[in-house]
């Protein structure tokens, strides 16, 4: 057999084949298989969303503690400064 042949008895082949799982039904399995997939994508985005949403809110109740920390420390700085140049270290 050539290779031209061979391709040719390989295409029908796949082809025959092709038809006769449509003829058993892998195309209402393939369907269903599709949507089930769909709803898993689907879930697994809304808990991924939920989750960065859960992150997000606690990196930003993290910054604001930190950031008002710094915030207080600035501010007694500040008062020793003042209190040092209006009154003296005696």
């Amino acid at each position: 057999m050539s290779s031209s042949s061979a391709s040719k008895a390989i295409v029908a082949a796949s082809v025959g084949v092709v038809e006769a799982l449509k003829d058993q039904g892998i195309c209402r399995w393939n369907s269903a298989l599709r949507s089930v997939h769909q709803q898993a994508k689907t879930q697994l985005r809304s808990f991924s969303q939920a989750n960065n949403k859960l992150s997000s809110s606690s990196a930003s109740a993290a910054f604001s503690k930190v950031r008002d920390e710094k915030l207080k420390k600035s501010e007694e700085s500040l008062r020793t400064v003042m209190y040092l140049s209006c009154w003296g270290p005696n």
